[in-house]
């Protein structure tokens, strides 16, 4: 948002769009690491994250809360908001919340005097470190006391995929808003993506079923029922979408801007410059 009100203030007759980036801002955690190989414990994580907290302080509010599919509209198939509040950590009673999850990390030894120290890790730029530093700060109210990792670029995905962090902020990398690519992608057994190394024989399952099913709605209905699965697992919590802007002048014509996707649509076969 800074970016775009130093764009309009240059350029006064720019004309800019945003749309919801499909790209979402997310903790990965890894499962086989102790204590977070306790789905309690990874549950109590996602509870404390304050979602809109990032959302007003990361990109001036210009963000939407999502689960493991980009959220609607711009995104076709993920829940609704009235369905996303029902998955851990997105009732907006952040109180009610960390209060949940203080109960599970008491439940499970921790507390004032017992705190659990974690690692931080993250790639070393903006976008990452902030919410990292912001993710460590929320994570203090239910006794862990995080330490941050700047990983640099080069090293962050060999580090990522090598499962070799504990904890992890990290941007998802979604090409387009389909349900296809994000599971078998991101959260299929064996899957190279599959950075936390979830692993669910039924939810392989349910991801074929809804791959197979030509009924648009009942696809849908398969698609949540896997989002409910991986809230509940938290080994991927996700944090929020955040809004891409995309600026021109006047004189370019014939520009599509992709309301689900960065990678794609940039083309311009039929962009031309009327001077």
């Amino acid at each position: 948002m800074p970016l775009l009100r130093d764009i309009q203030s240059q350029v006064a007759d720019a004309i800019c769009t945003l749309t919801i980036d499909n790209s979402a801002r997310n903790l990965i955690i890894n499962p086989s690491n102790p204590p977070f190989d306790n789905p309690e414990l990874r549950r109590a994580l996602s509870l404390t994250l304050d979602r809109q907290a990032f959302i007003d302080i990361l990109v001036e509010g210009q963000g939407r809360l999502g689960s493991a599919m980009q959220p609607p509209p711009d995104g076709l198939w993920g829940m609704p908001p009235e369905l996303l509040a029902t998955l851990p950590g997105y009732n907006p009673n952040v109180a009610a919340n960390r209060a949940e999850a203080r109960a599970i990390m008491e439940k499970l030894g921790y507390g004032p005097d017992k705190r659990l120290s974690v690692t931080i890790s993250t790639r070393n730029t903006a976008g990452y470190r902030d919410p990292a530093v912001i993710a460590i700060d929320q994570m203090k109210e239910i006794y862990i006391d995080g330490v941050l990792e700047p990983i640099e670029t080069a090293n962050w995905f060999p580090k990522v995929i090598r499962k070799d962090y504990t904890i992890g902020v990290n941007i998802g990398e979604t090409a387009v808003d389909d349900p296809d690519q994000m599971f078998y992608e991101n959260y299929v057994c064996g899957s190279d993506r599959n950075y936390t190394g979830f692993c669910d024989k039924q939810v392989d399952t349910l991801i074929d079923r809804q791959s197979r099913e030509d009924d648009p709605e009942k696809r849908r209905q398969l698609v949540w029922e896997i989002e409910r699965t991986l809230a509940r697992d938290a080994s991927r919590p996700i944090i929020f979408y955040t809004r891409s802007v995309t600026c021109w002048r006047p004189r370019v014509k014939g520009l599509t801007i992709m309301s689900n996707s960065v990678f794609n649509g940039w083309r311009f076969e039929d962009v031309w410059l009327d001077r």
